[in-house]
């Protein structure tokens, strides 16, 4: 299913909306390309690890079949070596070259199961695809914040993922914050901006004031 497909099905509810551009299929491998990260590198890493493996495997088979010696160990040596493991080896070495091997085996193994997305929302738009920061979306959400719970800027933090808007909120001292209000402030500019998908909102009041200037 492409990030285009993802984004129908998460607002089919919401008829009336306008369309995201890039819900041509035209324009869906540009998206997905914007919004998610690239596994090239990985890939091309694996591909130059397997190769050079397999190269120096079929050069020192070649210098045995000849009859001189190994470059750096013999085929046959290195696989005894491998089977008697861990005889003859100190338990130091061993372990520092099995936490190497456990950590790249895991770095191909996260880039190969996570969904690679990078943190960004699309904006629907009937004419063009637009692709927005989360910061850029966080700082819009936070200046709403701000204004509806009247506090200054340092007073206002909020996070954006994919699915939710987290907004903490340190009110002043003496004067009182609707939890409430904050949160439909949030929720009508995210309404006005319409990212894709469409996160919830979640407000955190500080249980400590801050002095006002």
């Amino acid at each position: 299913m492409t990030q285009d497909q993802e984004t129908q099905n998460v607002n089919a509810v919401d008829s009336g909306a306008s369309p995201v551009a890039g819900e041509d299929p035209d324009m869906a491998r540009i998206l997905r390309r914007e919004t998610h990260s690239s596994r090239a590198g990985a890939a091309t890493i694996a591909a130059v690890l397997v190769i050079v493996l397999c190269v120096y495997a079929l050069l020192e088979s070649g210098v045995r079949a000849v009859g001189q010696p190994p470059w750096l160990i013999d085929p046959s040596t290195a696989a005894e070596r491998v089977i008697a493991l861990p005889a003859g080896i100190s338990p130091l070495l061993l372990g520092a070259s099995g936490a190497v091997i456990a950590m790249v085996g895991l770095f191909f193994l996260l880039h190969a199961v996570l969904p690679g997305r990078r943190a960004r929302h699309l904006l629907r738009d009937p004419r063009t695809a637009v692709v927005v920061d989360d910061e850029v979306l966080a700082s819009a959400l936070a200046r709403r914040a701000r204004t509806a719970a009247n506090v200054t800027q340092e007073q206002v933090m909020v996070v954006v993922s994919r699915q939710l808007v987290v907004v903490n909120v340190r009110p002043t001292s003496g004067s009182r914050v609707s939890e409430e209000a904050v949160r439909s402030a949030v929720q009508a500019e995210l309404e006005e901006m319409s990212p894709v998908p469409m996160p919830s909102v979640r407000v955190n009041l500080a249980p400590s004031g801050v002095i006002g200037a």
